[in-house]
């Protein structure tokens, strides 16, 4: 009987290496829920964080590469397969990469330019990014004798005023934006203001921009001796400025600046916000675009040049004015009245010649002016009434002309109207409306000066002054026995502006 034989067992097959996950997910989230740990124990602020991710985001992308290729190479080692990356974390890149593209964009805004563009106040930044602390601070010293003082404040109102010694004493009332208590000492302490002096100048820096993008405002109030001059440097606050013998230079942004009481001259640059300037002996020049400007009170020259959108006034003005802007340039002598100019009308009155006035898209109406008068209007109505005769030329397109002289004035009359006709009260002059054209000429009394007038497409009214529609009565006022008395009644026709 033959013995069985013998088949050798088939070994057993050994499992494969197990594959490690990988760990460059958990590490990425180790590291962002660190850094959101120091947020939360304020150990960092809220926009130290964002700037931090906007800056260093691809430092999370390149760690998590090196410790792929870690892996890589161990799984090499181990004759395994490397970890691939899944689908959460394929998610969590595109999240790292939308997001830290959209921070550094961010990040690279002007945010500072925008804030101003917009009016937005830095507390509304300190309210968003953390709470407001209040700060106050105190500084005095000798103010050396024949300088001047400069003020250099980026944030924050500045008020000057005459002090009743030889100091400058300021008091800093600070709003510092923080994350803590901690943060703000550190921010205030970081942006102390200083007094500098090198040779005749004094300089008052209120180092707003000491703690960075971190919001600072400072408000300066300062006492210096009033002959001082006084120059002011302000990006975002209002800047008052009164009782001083010396001049005043203030270069602002974003500010209502008002000026009083200064003997000396007067010279304002400005970009948006107001300027009121009053009781001046020297010359006032006021540049920039602002929103408003009024001038009052002035024994000097004006001289307004830029963009004033909303209006601009003046009033009592002793020598002579000039106004220049993209739409309206004008000149005259002096003013002992009022002027009112806004974007769609320009009324002024007791204003003395030589005047010269070129605007459009403006109803002008001009009361009790003597001199010379040069004007030119397209698109608006205008009516000038001449308190004494000289020289005038007026030339109109689009809108009607009507000059009103005293009824004893002595001059010669040029008139035509295209596509208008003409109207006169004096006798003297030849009036002839043809079908597409009036005209109008002659003299009246001794011919002393010479008037011109030229429409186009509109008419021409030459009126006396005693034939105008009287003004309204005044309110009425209390007579003797106590009574108001009775303005008589006056029937005013409606007159086009």
């Amino acid at each position: 009987m033959s013995s069985p034989v013998m088949t050798p067992g088939v070994p057993p097959v050994a499992p494969p290496p197990r594959r490690h996950r990988s760990l460059a997910g958990p590490f990425v989230l180790i590291v962002l829920g660190i850094v959101c740990l120091l947020g939360t124990m304020r150990v960092l602020s809220l926009s130290r964080l964002a700037h931090l991710f906007a800056n260093y985001w691809p430092l999370l992308l390149i760690f998590w590469g090196i410790i792929k290729l870690l892996e890589h190479q161990r799984a090499q080692r181990e004759g395994t397969r490397a970890p691939g990356i899944s689908a959460g974390g394929i998610f969590l890149v595109v999240i790292i990469v939308v997001f830290g593209l959209i921070a550094t964009q961010v990040e690279r805004v002007n945010w500072s330019g925008i804030r101003d563009n917009f009016n937005i106040d830095d507390s509304d930044f300190s309210d968003i990014f953390g709470q407001s602390y209040n700060f106050n601070d105190h500084l005095e010293q000798d103010f050396p004798a024949g300088a001047s003082l400069k003020i250099i404040s980026t944030r924050g109102a500045v008020s000057v005023h005459a002090s009743d010694d030889n100091k400058i004493a300021v008091v800093i009332r600070k709003r510092v934006g923080a994350s803590s208590r901690e943060d703000a000492d550190k921010y205030n302490s970081e942006t102390k203001p200083t007094i500098s002096t090198i040779g005749g100048l004094v300089t008052l820096d209120a180092k707003s921009e000491g703690a960075g993008d971190h919001p600072i405002e400072t408000d300066l109030d300062i006492s210096v001796p009033r002959k001082v001059q006084v120059s002011v440097i302000s990006r975002r606050g209002d800047v008052n400025l009164s009782g001083r013998d010396g001049g005043v230079d203030i270069s602002a942004q974003h500010s209502d600046t008002s000026v009083e009481d200064v003997t000396g001259n007067v010279k304002v640059n400005q970009e948006k916000g107001t300027v009121k300037i009053e009781q001046v002996t020297g010359d006032v020049h006021v540049q920039g675009r602002v929103n408003e400007v009024s001038v009052a009170d002035v024994k000097g020259s004006v001289q307004l040049d830029g963009e004033f959108q909303e209006s601009v006034k003046l009033a009592r003005i002793a020598k002579s004015v000039v106004f220049k802007s993209s739409r309206t340039d004008m000149e005259f002598s002096h003013i002992e009245g009022t002027l009112d100019l806004n974007s769609d009308e320009l009324h002024a009155e007791q204003i003395t010649g030589p005047l010269h006035l070129t605007t459009r898209s403006k109803n002008v109406r001009l009361d009790e002016v003597s001199g010379d008068v040069r004007l030119q209007d397209d698109n608006g109505a205008i009516e000038v009434g001449m308190r004494t005769v000289g020289n005038v030329q007026i030339d109109s397109r689009n809108g009607d002309i009507q000059l009103s002289l005293p009824d004893k004035a002595g001059f010669r009359l040029d008139a035509r109207a295209r596509d208008g006709e003409i109207q006169s009260d004096f006798s003297e002059l030849k009036v002839d409306n043809g079908e597409h054209e009036g005209k109008a000429s002659g003299s009246v009394g001794n011919a002393s000066s010479h008037i011109v007038l030229n429409n186009e497409h509109d008419g021409i009214e030459i009126r006396k002054a005693s034939s105008q529609p009287p003004k309204p009565p005044e309110p009425p006022t209390p007579g003797k026995s106590g009574k108001a008395l009775t303005a008589p009644k006056v029937k005013v026709e409606p007159t086009e502006n």
